[in-house]
């Protein structure tokens, strides 16, 4: 046999059998398209354009996104979830109201309109006004209530003493009647000592007059001291 001829035979044995190899590797590894085997198994490429070159077993469906990517099925988006809402912060509690502190009250009652002069008992326009004092402390944590009684300068001031206690102890009296603890009422009389009026103010005057004039003297006073709870 002519040696040419030989060894186009075997050269074309080879090239067979490469193709085979190159076949049998498609097979393995993508069948859509040329792999090269001598390299990493890479999908070969036109030099002049960079197109994938495909096998006659291509198919849409073995098209793969390096060479073919209109035809892969791109993955569906992860849905987008949605932190849970952060829970609505529980409202604060109302801030307790603090308790009102009372000042140190004093309230002046006239004497006139608690008793009938040089007398010690009460009148019902004088209830009428402790019934008023009474609601106010109702509900409060008072921590000492005076009643100080006042007289004025008409008279002894041993009598006036006495006078200005008296009405001092009324006044305590019908204030436990309405509910007050009694060991929280003190009573106490300063008789003719601490006059509202001046000498000067009713110098001259006398009988009916003079009793007018010192009527502002005539008095009672309450003294609160303690605390009561807002509404």
């Amino acid at each position: 046999m002519n040696p040419l001829i030989r060894t186009t035979l075997w050269s074309l044995a080879i090239a067979t059998a490469q193709l085979s190899v190159t076949a049998a590797a498609q097979d393995t590894k993508n069948q859509g398209y040329l792999v090269d085997t001598q390299g990493q198994n890479a999908i070969v490429k036109s030099a002049n354009t960079g197109v994938c070159v495909r096998t006659s077993e291509w198919t849409p469906a073995r098209a793969v996104a390096e060479c073919d990517p209109e035809y892969v099925k791109k993955p569906e988006p992860k849905p987008v979830v949605k932190p849970a809402p952060k829970p609505k912060p529980k409202p604060k509690p109302a801030p307790k109201k603090a308790p009102v502190k009372l000042l140190p009250q004093k309230i002046h009652f006239s004497g006139d309109a608690l008793f009938d002069f040089d007398k010690a008992v009460l009148k019902p326009e004088g209830k009428a006004m402790l019934d008023d004092l009474a609601r106010i402390l109702q509900g409060a944590k008072y921590e000492v209530i005076l009643a100080i009684g006042h007289t004025d300068r008409i008279g002894t001031a041993a009598y006036n003493q006495k006078l200005s206690v008296r009405r001092a102890e009324a006044v305590k009296k019908y204030l436990v009647g309405k509910g007050i603890e009694s060991n929280r009422i003190y009573a106490e009389g300063k008789g003719k000592t601490q006059p509202v009026t001046k000498p000067e103010d009713c110098r001259g005057k006398r009988g009916k007059a003079l009793i007018a004039c010192y009527q502002p003297d005539r008095r009672v006073d309450v003294e609160v001291t303690g605390t009561k709870q807002v509404k």
